[in-house]
């Protein structure tokens, strides 16, 4: 029986027609008279028009025709991109006593109160919607300025948090180039050391015998560093000026130490290449053996895009702020640094500085002690640096350069694509670890709720513990995971090998912050120098000065992406010996796991039949 009618026949099938319950049970009542028909007045007048939509691009809104008396006007919709505003139509008479208001624009509409106020406002006759991009800002630094302009200091502050933006600077160079004590100058001038801290220091150093090495204090914490003046682990430091916030990785010089320097370039957007320009001491670094000429290679290699070469100790006797000095120095660098792959005009500049006396640190040198040097000072010169791309809104990806414990599991790292909040769970490659962002913490040791791209930041992770993490294990989004592989293949420039290289070679690969041996398990092709073009047979071995693609194999699965994907995460130097032996970049990753567990599907989904 239908539940929307009542006394319905019911219908099964296979049986005849049924009567309704309720008419077995209950005698027929008079059923109640229908309802009377809606009476519609006959139409007299034509409809009203359907709404005229209009596309204008480029030019100012053509006037429209005037109507003679339409009954009611249909709304007129326009889009309006690139010209003028155009003004707004004049309304048409509406058929009311009380005079009619001129139709208000589209930014009035909302304000503006109808002046005839006893006549009936028919839905036909709403005011015309214009939209035009006149107004619209394409500028992110204009809609920041409109919206300081807009609000207050204390409101944007609570708002946004600090809204300056952020710069990873590595120092890198030569042994006794002055990398740490530009750095610890650096964190007095701008205040985040104070005098007492810096006298402190000062005092300690002199009682050790080292006076002139108390700057370099404030980055060299442990007592080895101090002892020998020679930094071993890549320093950490935040400081910040009127318009930028800047973390400092303080690189060490040393040949030994190259694998920690390398793991700090990977973390940089800028490197500050420091050079001593006392006479003998630039000679040393630059000459075959020296750190200057493999930290350019390696830094290039770590995807630092920006090269500030920062020319020190121009306050030393031997020197007295000499141009002549300054401009050799330069003449015989500027060709190394085009060499290793950097634009002079665009990403290399060169600065003259004292880092011990802060001469051209934070306010321009005086006439008076060089009268040659026009430019800015280093940290004018940061500030005004065109600011990197960051990829904000692309899958999360956090290299792990280093993990402790405290109070739970900590890792550390730069944040090299997409964002995270705390509470969210996250993937931990290549272990497959399930984890949750307890806790994030800035530079400054303060807790934060959010971190963005480019952001240095310390992780409480909870669902792991830290013997579990090894440095080069990547933070990753669980919809969007880095891929973990053990075989890829490369393109390789051989830069420096006494012997030929061949199939079977193993060499330690430095790719963000992993470091893992890894083997050439077959060299595919070589490019010819000539014409730039790949062989087609597989070359027997590779020499210096050579380009290669070959196969890598490595004995774990190891975090790595294609290059045209994420540069930083697709870019790798290999070493050996103590020595850079190549440079190169992943083109193709061969997931082997992938193809095991297609294979194994297939295989069970397989059935015998005895037919």
């Amino acid at each position: 029986m239908s539940r929307l009618n009542a006394n319905a026949f019911s219908f099964v099938p296979g049986q005849a027609f049924r009567v309704p319950q309720q008419e077995q049970q209950q005698p027929p009542q008079a059923a109640p008279p229908p309802p009377q028909p809606i009476e519609r007045p006959p139409q007299t007048e034509a409809p009203a028009p359907p709404p005229t939509i209009t596309l204008n691009i480029g030019g100012s809104k053509p006037t429209p025709k005037p109507s003679s008396r339409p009954p009611s006007p249909p709304p007129t919709i326009s889009l309006n991109i690139g010209g003028s505003k155009p003004a707004p139509a004049p309304s048409a008479d509406t058929p009311s006593p009380a005079p009619a208001a001129p139709k208000p624009s589209a930014s009035a509409a909302s304000s503006a109160q109808p002046s005839a106020k006893g006549s009936p406002a028919p839905a036909s006759s709403a005011p015309s919607k214009t939209l035009t991009l006149e107004r619209a800002k394409t500028d992110t630094a204009a809609i920041a300025q409109e919206v300081k302009n807009a609000a207050d200091e204390e409101t944007l502050k609570d708002l946004f948090g600090h809204g300056k933006e952020h710069l990873n600077i590595v120092f890198i160079g030569h042994v006794d180039a002055g990398k740490s004590t530009m750095g610890g100058n650096i964190l007095y001038l701008s205040g985040m050391v104070d005098k007492r801290t810096m006298e402190k220091y000062e005092r300690e150093a002199k009682e050790a015998g080292r006076d002139s090495w108390y700057l370099s204090w404030a980055l060299d914490s442990t007592p080895q560093e101090r002892a020998k003046g020679k930094t071993v682990e890549v320093g950490r430091a935040y400081f910040e000026t009127d318009s930028r916030r800047y973390t400092i990785l303080d690189a060490p010089g040393h040949k030994t130490f190259v694998p920690s320097m390398i793991s700090g370039a990977a973390q940089a957007d800028v490197a500050i290449l420091v050079i001593s320009a006392r006479k003998g001491e630039f000679e040393t670094g630059f000459e075959k053996g020296g750190q200057t000429r493999e930290h350019i290679m390696l830094v290039k290699t770590a995807g630092v895009q920006k090269v500030v070469v920062v020319i020190n100790k121009m306050d030393d006797s031997t020197v007295n702020w000499s141009k002549e000095r300054y401009d050799e120095i330069k003449d015989k660098l500027t060709p190394f640094i085009k060499a290793a792959g950097f634009n002079i005009k665009t990403d290399v500049t060169f600065l003259p500085v004292s880092a011990y006396t802060g001469a051209n640190l934070k306010e321009r040198i005086s006439k008076d002690v060089c009268d040659w040097w026009d430019g800015p000072s280093l940290l004018e010169h940061l500030d005004q640096m065109p600011m990197v791309d960051r990829k904000v809104n692309a899958p999360l990806m956090m290299p792990v350069s280093e993990k402790y414990k405290d109070m739970g599991t900590i890792v550390v790292g730069k944040i090299e694509s997409g964002h995270m909040r705390k509470g969210d769970t996250l993937l931990l490659m290549p272990n497959k670890n399930l984890v949750e962002v307890a806790a994030i913490y800035n530079e400054m040791e303060d807790e934060v709720q959010t971190a963005m791209c480019g952001d240095n930041v310390r992780i409480r992770l909870r669902g792991v513990e830290d013997e579990e993490i090894s440095p080069g294990f990547v933070l990753t989004s669980p919809t969007h995971p880095v891929h973990a592989v053990r075989q890829f293949e490369a393109q390789l420039a051989i830069l420096d090998h006494k012997n030929i290289i061949c199939a079977g070679y193993s060499a330690v690969m430095h790719c963000h912050t992993l470091a893992e041996e890894v083997t050439l398990a077959a060299l595919l092709h070589y490019f010819d120098k000539a014409t730039g073009r790949k062989s087609k047979r597989p070359p027997q071995f590779a020499k210096r000065g050579q380009k290669i693609v070959a196969l890598i194999e490595t004995a774990e699965p190891v975090c790595v992406e294609r290059f045209v994907d994420y540069p930083q995460l697709g870019r790798f130097t290999l070493r050996d010996e103590g020595k850079t032996i190549a440079i190169g970049k992943i083109t193709k990753l061969i997931d082997i796991d992938h193809t095991i567990d297609e294979a194994a599907e297939g295989v069970s989904n397989l059935s015998v039949s005895n037919a």
